[in-house]
């Protein structure tokens, strides 16, 4: 029983481990196994306009993330341009990054604003956010350099 044990313990620590290394860094809001956008699609908040959670099925990979898609065609965009459909400041809390932490960015909060989508943490963070969209972003693009790299909880 102990061998058995053991052999569970080291194969999920193997595990683990292994899917850690395939992570995204801390510059990108993503799941310990790298899944970005908590599975929604990016390409659909520009397409559809709005929130469409991709099919597990339909994936691509970038920057060490893996991205879900709604449908090919999304995948196909992506693929062909990944940079004009990712979310400003790694998917993390555009307001959060205005004020230099870095929140969880909630797919369901969001605005395409000149062409960039924007992620912020809730309802009501994102209506503050919305009162000075171009003060905040100014704010947010001047600390992401400083924050990008820096874990969240390093922040804090």
């Amino acid at each position: 029983m102990n061998t058995l044990k053991t052999f569970f313990t080291g194969a999920a620590l193997s595990v683990a481990i292994a899917t850690s290394s395939l992570a995204a860094g801390v510059e990108l809001n993503a799941s310990s196994t790298g899944l970005a956008l908590q599975g929604y699609d990016p390409v659909a908040y520009f397409t559809e306009g709005e929130a469409t959670p991709g099919d597990w099925t339909i994936t691509a990979s970038y920057n060490d993330a893996t991205y879900r898609f709604a449908n090919e065609e999304h995948r196909a965009a992506f693929e062909a341009d990944p940079e004009a459909y990712l979310p400003q400041y790694g998917g993390y809390c555009a307001f959060g990054a205005a004020m230099g932490f870095k929140f969880d960015g909630d797919p369901e909060q969001w605005r395409i604003v000149d062409g960039e989508l924007f992620l912020n943490i809730s309802a009501d963070i994102q209506e503050r956010w919305l009162t000075d969209i171009p003060g905040y972003v100014a704010q947010a693009d001047e600390n992401w350099p400083e924050i990008a790299n820096v874990p969240p909880a390093d922040l804090q």
